[in-house]
């Protein structure tokens, strides 16, 4: 598990949004509150956000966007391809850090190990930290609340932020 973050991807009612928190941790030490965790790719239709190293996302994400300029911004075509060439190569078996990558059609979590995992209700994912907390939240608040999207990702992150210690709650949010 990374110490580091907490990132929650959520789709429901043809729209797709991610968010984070703005946490970076060395240690027992914050070193920044509000940093950027999440970003748009493929001329903003794809959406991500990682935890875990940010030198290793930084390539993770430059890597995956390759693959998705070559497949179009399919993003199962995309995270297949992105799978197979991670198991490939032994370098990028060892990065520290996991993705979450969705559009309005599909979510998928992106391992530091090439693993490809479609969440099984096929709408909430999350990564870091703070994760379980916030998927927690988000299940609950999409069973039992009439929420939209985005405020849904907003409140599981700031539930998320009051509990993990890694996590804190500058939570900053995309949609699509």
């Amino acid at each position: 598990m990374f110490e580091a973050t907490t990132i929650l991807g959520y789709k429901a009612d043809g729209k797709a949004v991610i968010g984070g928190d703005g946490q970076v941790t060395f240690g027992d030490t914050v070193l920044k509150s509000n940093a950027t965790k999440i970003r748009t790719l493929y001329e903003g239709k794809i959406l991500a956000g990682f935890a875990g190293s940010t030198a290793d996302a930084f390539n993770l994400f430059d890597m995956f966007e390759g693959f998705l300029n070559e497949k179009r911004g399919d993003l199962f075509k995309s995270v297949i391809a992105f799978s197979k060439a991670w198991r490939k190569d032994k370098h990028l078996r060892q990065l520290e850090a996991m993705m979450i990558v969705l559009n309005k059609e599909h979510i998928f979590i992106l391992s530091g190990t090439g693993d490809v995992v479609e969440p099984q209700d096929g709408r909430i994912a999350a990564i870091g930290s703070g994760g379980n907390y916030a998927i927690s939240a988000a299940r609950a608040l999409d069973k039992h609340a009439n929420l939209e999207p985005r405020d849904l990702v907003e409140e599981s992150l700031q539930i998320a932020g009051e509990l993990c210690i890694y996590t804190n709650t500058n939570i900053k949010i995309l949609e699509l």
